[in-house]
C-alpha cells in the first residue's frame, strides 16, 4: 500500500428498492461517499448486493443507475483498483463491468494479503451452516441453462418479475435484523470454522445487513460484516494498520458484536 491510503470495503446498496432513502437519494449518497474517499482510496471493495435485481443480456442491462456507474467509470480510469463481487440480488453479472469499466467482478470468496495482513472477502450468501433451502435455490441461480432460460425472457417482463419477487421480500422484511450473538450468527460459525484451512487476520462479508466486528475463536482474527446502506450506511476502511467499522453521515450508527 502507497502511504496515506487506505483500502475501503462497502457493500448492500440494493439500488432499485426504496429503504430509509429512496433508491435515487441513496444512489446519491454513494456517488458523494466514493467523492469523499476518492483521494485517499488505493482500492475499493464493493461486496455485492450494489442492486436489488440485476440481470445482464447480450445486449441490455437494468435501466438507471448511471449516478453510480459514471462514478465507478471515472475513479477506475484515474487508476484506482475497484473490485465488485456479485450478491444474492445481482448474481446475473456476465461481463459488462469488465468489458465498459474494466472493474472484475467476483462470483466467490477471495483472499487477498495487504500489508501483512490475510483478508478473507465475500458476499456471504450461502455460507455456514443451515439455510439449506436458499442454498439449493443459489445453485439454481447459477445453474448456466437457468439463466439462459431466463435470458430468453423479454427484458421488461423479466426484470419485472424479478422485481415484483424481490419487492415482495423487503416488505416482509422492511428493518435491519437483530444480532443474534456468537451461536446465532452462522458467518460467525462459518469464519470460526474456516480459521482452520485459512487463518485470515479478518473475514470481511456482507449479505447479513449489520455492522458487526467481532473477534473470532483464536482471540486475534475478527469477523467484520459491512451492514448495508438501507439504513446504516456502513463501511468499512483498512489504514494498512487496522480495520474499522464506520458510517456516512450517521452518527447514531451502531456496531454490533464488541
Amino acid at each position: 500500500m502507497q502511504a496515506g491510503k487506505n483500502i475501503y470495503f462497502a457493500s448492500d446498496f440494493h439500488l432499485g428498492v426504496d429503504g430509509a432513502t429512496t433508491s435515487r437519494e441513496r444512489e446519491r449518497q454513494l456517488v458523494t461517499w466514493l467523492d469523499s474517499i476518492a483521494s485517499q482510496a488505493e482500492a475499493i471493495f464493493l461486496v455485492g448486493d450494489l442492486f436489488d435485481f440485476w440481470f445482464e443480456y447480450r445486449q441490455v442491462v437494468p435501466r438507471g443507475y448511471v449516478r453510480l456507474l459514471g462514478k465507478l467509470a471515472e475513479l477506475a480510469d484515474q487508476g484506482i483498483a475497484i473490485h465488485i463481487f456479485s450478491g444474492n440480488h445481482d448474481v446475473w453479472m456476465f461481463g459488462y463491468f469488465e468489458e465498459e469499466l474494466g472493474i472484475p467482478v467476483y462470483h466467490q470468496p477471495i483472499v487477498r494479503e495487504f500489508q501483512g495482513r490475510t483478508f478473507f472477502i465475500g458476499h456471504g450468501d450461502g455460507l455456514g451452516p443451515n439455510d439449506r433451502g436458499y442454498k439449493i435455490l443459489k445453485r439454481i441461480f447459477r445453474n448456466p441453462a437457468c439463466q439462459w432460460l431466463f435470458s430468453r425472457l423479454h427484458p421488461n417482463f423479466g426484470s419485472g418479475l424479478a422485481n415484483y419477487f424481490s419487492g415482495r421480500s423487503r416488505a416482509v422484511n422492511p428493518s435491519p435484523p437483530e444480532f443474534l450473538g456468537p451461536e446465532g450468527e452462522w458467518l460467525i460459525a462459518y469464519a470460526n470454522r474456516k480459521l482452520e484451512q485459512i487463518p485470515a487476520d479478518y473475514f470481511i462479508f456482507g449479505h447479513r445487513h449489520l455492522p458487526i466486528d467481532y473477534t473470532l475463536k483464536n482471540g486475534r482474527s475478527r469477523y467484520i460484516n459491512l451492514g448495508e446502506w438501507l439504513n446504516f450506511r456502513s463501511y468499512a476502511v483498512f489504514d494498512g494498520q487496522d480495520l474499522q467499522v464506520r458510517f456516512f453521515e450517521n452518527p447514531s450508527g451502531q456496531i454490533y458484536g464488541q
